[in-house]
């Protein structure tokens, strides 16, 4: 018999845990969240000098990690503030590090070709629904997660809108090409849009099995890269950073400007883009 996760010793933390799973937010950011308030061991009723001991605790994690850690506590704190759990902010005195993003890099057009053939090989286990994957990657800019757990119910395929539920729980409109649309095949009042049916997989095991058809392909890169490719089509296309973030669910246009790197292909706009790939 599967067990699921033991709950967390702190009720309250425990009940956001429940409130994020129960906002159908992804799996991985609610195992993410359980991991790091059992962490901190009981952050309702914490002080700011026992949260400020936990933090000095984390040191020894890098940069991006702690930062990370730092968000979602303070995004716990804030659900308690608005469930009147507590009024204050432990984390008040605490500065986040400051984190490079980096830059990102992209799948090359030359390297999706690769892909999409690979994927035609039904000597490949599961390539529809692989498939499915990867152009909700490169022709819509879902993460991950969000590919994992987009779900037939939530999209309009009279508008071409998607509803998909981000980072942090973010609700957020994602337009659709009609032949992105046409490629996951014929609308369900429910399912998920990748396996056709009620059960998904888990963000984990998806990003597994593209990543290895990836590298079968005979191409050096990842999931989340198709994303990238996505983004930077969709800027070169548009130079419209806040309609790109927009897209993307990046809170800030700023991030957007990232994706503005020398792009191999040219297109009219986000929609255009998507709907030229050669699938």
């Amino acid at each position: 018999m599967t067990r699921g996760p033991q709950p967390l010793a702190d009720p309250i933390a425990q009940a956001f845990v429940d409130w994020s799973t129960a906002e159908r937010h992804p799996d991985t950011t609610v195992s993410r969240r359980r991991s790091v308030l059992r962490s901190v061991g009981n952050p309702g009723t914490a002080t700011r000098e026992e949260i400020e001991e936990w933090w000095a605790s984390q040191r020894h994690l890098k940069d991006s990690s702690r930062a990370n850690a730092l968000a979602i506590l303070r995004g716990f704190i804030k659900w308690c503030q608005i469930w009147e759990y507590r009024t204050d902010d432990p984390t008040v005195r605490i500065q986040a590090p400051k984190v490079n993003p980096g830059k990102p890099n992209p799948t090359k057009k030359h390297e999706l070709d690769l892909i999409f053939e690979h994927l035609r090989d039904p000597a490949v286990r599961d390539y529809v629904q692989l498939r499915r994957a990867v152009l909700l990657g490169v022709a819509a800019g879902l993460r991950r997660a969000e590919a994992a757990g987009q779900d037939w119910c939530d999209i309009d395929p009279a508008t071409r809108t998607a509803r998909v539920t981000g980072k942090g729980g973010k609700v957020r409109n994602v337009k659709l090409s009609a032949k992105l649309l046409e490629e996951l095949g014929p609308p369900m009042p429910r399912g998920n849009v990748i396996t056709r049916e009620e059960a998904a997989w888990r963000p984990d095991t998806l990003g597994r099995k593209v990543n290895r058809e990836i590298r079968a392909a005979g191409v050096a890169s990842t999931m989340h890269k198709l994303r990238h490719r996505y983004g930077t089509d969709a800027f070169r296309a548009t130079k419209d950073p806040r309609a790109v973030a927009e897209q993307l669910g990046h809170a800030s246009p700023s991030t957007a400007l990232l994706f503005y790197i020398d792009a191999d292909d040219e297109a009219a706009d986000i929609i255009a883009t998507a709907a030229s790939a050669n699938w």
